[in-house]
């Protein structure tokens, strides 16, 4: 199961509590968030990978100009 399934079935699993419970889960899993990562600083696996894509990019000069989008 990938993690996106896995966090689909926790959404889904949380939807059919009742909401009282549902608040009890989300300040649960808010609560380990916090416990692994109390500022919101440590990247995800995705957020590294798109990171170290990004300084290959610029590295091999494979940049978009400020300019050179179109903003509307």
């Amino acid at each position: 199961m990938t993690m996106v399934q896995k966090t689909e079935e926790i959404s889904n699993m949380i939807s059919i509590l009742p909401e009282g419970e549902q608040h009890l889960a989300y300040e649960f899993i808010k609560r380990l968030v916090l416990a692994w990562d109390p500022d919101y600083t440590k990247l995800t696996t995705n957020e590294r990978n798109a990171l170290e894509e990004a300084k290959s990019d610029l590295e091999r000069g494979e940049t978009v100009g400020f300019d050179d989008i179109d903003w509307d």
